[in-house]
């Protein structure tokens, strides 16, 4: 592959950020790209600080950058060399996103870039667009032009495909979804699930100030703590290796808290992998009782092999299968938690790609699979037991709708709506599911309704 011919530890962050976006461009998950040129690279804090801003930023802000490019052009981003499109979006990115890179070394560097990589003849073409954009704003004006068209608009200025913009404005609003795509647009915060069997939250913030880490709690979320500074490399943190914590978003916390598993309870996790519910399941439970973590594909347990070990959990079982069918499991558990595969629109600033990634016809077909799971899923549930369908996305097809759906076809279940008195009323909604919105509430969007198995069918 191209990305292996040049040595690797005599390479500037912006030469190894183009080559890992060049990946990105052929179709590598961003994640995947920039670990595997780090692994290769011996670069300063400072410096794979500065290429993971770029290659994630690049990759979120691709439709504004191909925008820039668009209008500040002679040719469409399209029509351009393909590399010398990444080049382009790494000097924009910078100009636009970086303010603590003077636009001076933004230019330089990225003249720079093309040089070294097949452009040295477009030198003048890349120096002339960079300071034309430099031009224009320091005039004021917004180099970018944007439509008078509401979806069009978000969508260049934030970068997002017109219909996700289109989903959320008929949720939430023109104002909101610029709210929430702001937010989906800044670098994710690292949150803790601290381990109860093992050591106490206080304990762990504690041994974390004294490291020179600073954490923040959740008042209604005993376990959580969010990192306010950048740790580096999360297995070099204290306690993780004795099993103290995981890492695990507040509002995926959320979920099993809102399950209410209990100590000796039959629990089934129809969609276990990479099991930080499955784990999180086990520690409410104090370990007793006994968590069915069931997983189609078997590559994927790994993680959580890794996971029950580390924090030395016992209560957990292992099936390797599809959950649509999985006759052994018939009326006997008493809660079952459905965390469905989903777009995962609640968790893109997570995910710098996936908004390119996901499409309407993806979010059908993830749909259908939903509806089949928790069909399935539900005849796991004894009389009275409880199940728990989740999603990370916010997308009614894939939340509201296969509720309905589901409730409409079983008469014997109904939606268990929250307590005033609960902790987690504060996501609650009128029809009595949960919808934790991100740029309200300050955590990864997720889509939650507790559904209990009464006796009757009418």
């Amino acid at each position: 592959m191209q990305h292996q011919k040049f040595k690797i530890q005599n390479t500037s962050p912006r030469q190894l950020a183009f080559v890992a976006l060049r990946d990105v461009h052929k179709g590598s998950y961003a994640d995947v790209a920039l670990d595997r040129v780090l692994q290769k690279a011996n670069l300063s804090a400072p410096d794979r600080r500065l290429m993971t801003e770029l290659v994630y930023g690049c990759t979120r802000r691709l439709r504004t950058l191909d925008t820039l490019i668009d209008q500040l052009g002679k040719k469409k981003s399209h029509e351009q060399p393909k590399d010398l499109r990444t080049i382009l979006h790494l000097g924009l990115y910078q100009l636009r996103y970086q303010a603590r890179i003077p636009a001076s070394a933004a230019v330089n560097t990225t003249v720079q870039l093309a040089k070294e990589n097949g452009f040295a003849g477009l030198t003048g073409f890349v120096n002339g667009m960079l300071r034309n954009y430099i031009r224009c704003a320091e005039t004021s004006i917004d180099p970018l032009r944007l439509p008078e068209n509401p979806i069009a608009r978000l969508g260049i200025v934030h970068s997002f495909p017109d219909w996700i913009i289109q989903v959320w404005i008929d949720q939430f609003g023109v104002a909101e979804t610029e709210k929430l795509c702001i937010w989906m647009n800044q670098t994710p915060a690292i949150d803790l699930r601290v381990n109860p069997l093992r050591t106490s939250t206080p304990e762990v913030e504690t041994v974390f100030q004294a490291a020179g880490f600073s954490c923040q709690r959740f008042p209604d979320l005993p376990q959580a703590l969010r990192l306010l500074d950048n740790p580096g490399p999360i297995q070099n943190l204290p306690g993780f290796c004795e099993g103290w914590w995981s890492v695990q978003d507040s509002s995926a916390q959320l979920v099993s808290h809102f399950l209410d598993p209990q100590p000796g309870e039959v629990i089934i996790d129809a969609c276990a992998a990479p099991g930080g519910k499955t784990t999180h399941i086990a520690e409410l439970m104090q370990d007793l009782g006994t968590i069915w973590a069931c997983e189609y594909t078997p590559s994927r347990l790994r993680k959580l092999q890794e996971n029950i070990q580390r924090l030395n959990l016992n209560s957990i079982k292992i099936c390797i299968g599809d959950s649509r069918n999985l006759p052994q499991f018939i009326n006997s558990a008493d809660r079952v938690l459905l965390d469905a595969p989903c777009s995962g629109l609640g968790t893109l600033h997570r995910h710098a790609d996936a908004r390119w990634r996901q499409t309407p016809e993806t979010v059908q077909e993830l749909s259908t699979l939903q509806k089949e799971l928790i069909s399935h899923t539900s005849t796991f549930v004894k009389n009275g037991g409880v199940l728990v369908y989740a999603t990370c996305t916010l997308h009614p097809t894939e939340n509201e709708a296969v509720i309905e759906s589901f409730l409409a076809e079983n008469a014997n279940w109904q939606i268990e709506p929250l307590s005033i008195n609960s902790p987690f009323f504060a996501y609650s909604t009128p029809q009595g599911w949960l919808k934790v919105l991100p740029h309200q509430h300050g955590m990864d969007g997720f889509f939650m309704a507790r559904l209990r198995k009464t006796n009757h069918s009418g």
